[in-house]
């Protein structure tokens, strides 16, 4: 018996940018913002990539949608390669695949009231007669926690989490399979994070939705994400599922990164592990293992040669030469 595809699939996904400064110059600079990265994503799952600011987590995001294009690599939906489809083919699967901004209120245009702004992907679509949207609106919005007399009013008159549920009721209007959440929570309360958090633990258990959940938080990715991968300079250094990163990180980068989480208790001290210096310039990214010039065990052998991405337990794969 066949074993069933995966919902998504990314292969040796690679994205680069030429410097425009330099594109006189007979080898112009390429930022290699993503650097052949690969995953998998089953139906029902919601996946966790991690990672510093400027690691390529909203890039890898951007490019499963086709809302930018790709140097090299595959991305599969259903074993379509979405890179591949004709603009006919692509928009027909538009909203099967749905994206939800860190920022909602640059995404809202103020001058439209927000049952408009939610309502309007299905007239685009056409999925539904507009006598029908009022009240599908109406359906999406009591899912999402805002009240009925709220489909009138402007962008301007919500607060932040407000605003980032609209973002989310304008998604799953559309009945998506997947959904790619771009640091949905981070610019919210806390108190008001965990509401968001748990709407989206209802979306995936109620509606069966898959998603991929970026986030530089790994206190939220711990509590709604069951597959995790952290990525650093555009290169996946880890992954494996969420016990199997919690409870056992190999990569000292993972390590730095769950040393850096608080704990609740007060009584419990952790050992905060210090990564030193900066990101390299992933114009420039360094030889060898790009994790090595703020590594803490780094040798020799980390400036040289570039750590296989292998799997050490079943599942559970990382980039280190001592993992």
């Amino acid at each position: 018996m066949s074993k069933a595809l995966p919902l998504l699939e990314v292969k040796n996904l690679k994205k680069y940018y030429g410097d425009s400064s330099n594109l006189f110059r007979r080898n112009p600079e390429v930022v290699k913002a993503v650097d052949g990265v690969s995953f998998t994503i089953e139906k029902g799952e919601t996946f966790g990539l991690v990672g510093e600011s400027g690691s390529g987590k909203s890039t890898i995001g951007k490019s499963i949608l086709r809302l930018s294009s790709i140097t090299d690599g595959e991305v599969l939906y259903k074993g379509q390669n979405i890179h591949k489809l004709s603009k006919k083919d692509m928009r027909n699967l538009r909203p099967k695949l749905q994206f939800i901004f860190q920022d909602p209120y640059s995404s809202l245009n103020p001058r439209i009231r927000i049952g408009d702004a939610i309502g309007e992907a299905l007239i685009d679509h056409g999925l539904v007669d507009k006598s029908e949207i009022r009240e599908r609106v109406l359906e999406v919005l009591d899912i999402c926690g805002l009240a009925p007399y709220q489909i009138d009013r402007y962008p301007h008159e919500f607060s932040g989490g407000q605003r980032q549920r609209i973002g989310i009721a304008r998604a799953i209007i559309l009945n998506p399979d997947f959904i790619v959440a771009d640091e949905p929570v981070s610019a919210l309360d806390v108190s008001i994070q965990a509401q968001i958090i748990n709407l989206f633990s209802d979306l995936q258990k109620e509606r069966d939705i898959t998603f991929l959940f970026i986030s530089h938080d790994l206190s939220v990715v711990e509590h709604l994400c069951s597959k995790i991968g952290v990525l650093y300079l555009g290169t996946m250094m880890e992954l494996g599922s969420r016990d199997q990163l919690y409870g056992n990180p190999l990569h000292p980068y993972t390590k730095a990164l769950l040393s850096a989480v608080p704990v609740p208790d007060p009584t419990l001290k952790r050992e905060r592990i210090i990564i030193k210096g900066d990101i390299p310039n992933p114009a420039d990214p360094p030889k060898g293992c790009k994790f090595h010039t703020r590594c803490p065990i780094a040798t020799d052998m980390c400036r040289i040669e570039v750590p296989e991405f292998r799997e050490v337990e079943a599942n559970h794969f990382v980039a280190c030469h001592f993992a």
